[in-house]
This record gives C-alpha cells, structure tokens and sequence, in this order.
C-alpha cells in the first residue's frame, strides 16, 4: 500500500495540524525557562515531564523566587487533572498492566479530545498515534525557544503568549460543539448530543470556579481546582426510557 497522507493512522493525521501551535507554545515555554532553568535543564524538562500546564507552573514559581519543592508541588496539581482523563479512557483500553500502563502513559490534552469518539468510548490507537507529534514539537520548540532567546527576545512581542489558551480553546471547542459525526449511527449521536449537556455544564463549572478563584489564590491554583468539574463525567449518562410499542405484550 503506497504511504500517503490518508493512509496515515487516523491519530497521526488528527495531529498533524496541532504540530505548529505546539511548537509555538514550546518556542515560549524555552524562552522563558533558559534564562531560569537553563538551556539544559529546559530541554530535559520538557522531554520528561511533556506537560505544558505543569512546566508553566513551576516555571511560574520558580521565576517568581519559589523553592523547587513548591514547584514540583505546582507542577504535580496542574498534572492532576489527567486522574479524571485516566479514568474515562479507562474502560476502553485493553491489554495486560504493562501494556495499559504505557498507553497510559503517552495520554495529553489533545489526544484525549482526538481519540474521543462519543458515550464514554475511546480509540486507544488514536491517542497513541497522536503522540509522536505532540511530543516531538513540543520538545523540539523547546530546544528552539532556547536557542534563539537572543534573537527572538519577549515571546509577547510576537504574540506567543496568547498561543497557550488559544490552544486549549481549539480542543474544547470541538467536544462543546462536536461536528465530526461517523456514518454508522448518524442520527443517534446526534440525538444523544443534544441529550448530554453535561461538557457544556462542566466547561460552565470550570469558568466560574477560575473566574472566582483567580482574585484570591496563587496562580495556576484556579485551573487545577477548576479540572474537577470533570468527575461529572464519572456517572454515567441516564438512558433515555423508551416507550413500548402498541404491540407488545404488558
């Protein structure tokens, strides 16, 4: 089979679009940390921990004159919110402990939205296609971000700092209003779309919990705190009682 674009595995190709932005946020993310952390530590952070949320707040703390231990502390709480993405891809994944464990492992925010498919159900394999690229733009832009401090200098000045809650905005827009609907149970989904309003309640929950919090608590504390809006989604959804046709039986 000759290897083309839609011969692609389909979490690869979901992925694809989300290279640049990704490296975008990593370019600010190295422009940020070399002068703190340093061009090395920068790097291997962004290679070992692959979270955006949390390296930006310990990054915030440890910027700001904080001990590491608080730092890790920020970057552990703003990483907890993959308990409840853990727990909804959980039924779906298959495979001994090793194996869950490593499909586990590669899970990121734009993955989980990519290998949703609706009801509770993930496509395993299209998380951990989306990986690579995830990974590799996210490290890569570090290594660049470090690199070219000197010549990039602020990341406000081109407009970097906007990239990160843009980024998060293009997942959840997507799981609000799902557009990507399979032939197979067309009419269905539709239907049970307009049945769960519980992301719109939960992205409703999770904005007023970080527009109360903001004035009073550190940064990055809101956004944690906000993430448990998601344990809605641990009950499952009330089916719909159908009523019984004329020619059943009582």
């Amino acid at each position: 089979m000759r290897w083309t674009p839609e011969a692609w595995p389909e979490g690869l190709r979901a992925s694809m679009p989300l290279g640049l932005p990704i490296a975008a946020v990593g370019v600010s993310f190295g422009l940020l940390a070399g002068p703190v952390l340093g061009a090395i530590p920068s790097i291997v952070m962004s290679a070992v921990v692959w979270s955006g949320t949390a390296q930006f707040a310990a990054l915030t703390i440890l910027a700001s004159g904080g001990g590491t231990a608080l730092a890790a502390g920020a970057g552990l709480l703003a990483n907890t919110r993959f308990l409840p993405m853990g727990f909804a891809i959980a039924p779906s994944v298959r495979g001994g402990l090793v194996r869950r464990l490593l499909k586990g492992a590669v899970l990121a925010d734009a993955s989980f939205v990519i290998g949703h498919r609706g009801g509770g159900q993930f496509d395993i394999s299209a998380i951990a296609w989306a990986a690579p690229v995830q990974y590799v733009t996210w490290v890569g832009g570090t290594i660049a971000g470090v690199a070219g401090a000197t010549a990039i200098g602020d990341p406000g000045r081109w407009g970097l700092d906007v990239l990160f809650p843009i980024f998060y905005l293009s997942l959840l827009l997507p799981e609000l209003f799902p557009v990507h609907i399979q032939a197979a149970g067309r009419r269905a989904r539709r239907q049970a779309d307009r049945r769960n309003l519980r992301p719109i309640i939960v992205a409703l929950l999770a904005a007023a919990i970080t527009l109360a919090l903001t004035p009073v608590t550190p940064p990055g504390v809101p956004v944690v705190v906000a993430a448990a809006a998601a344990l809605i989604g641990l009950r499952a959804p009330r089916e719909p009682v159908t009523q019984r046709s004329a020619g059943d039986g009582a």
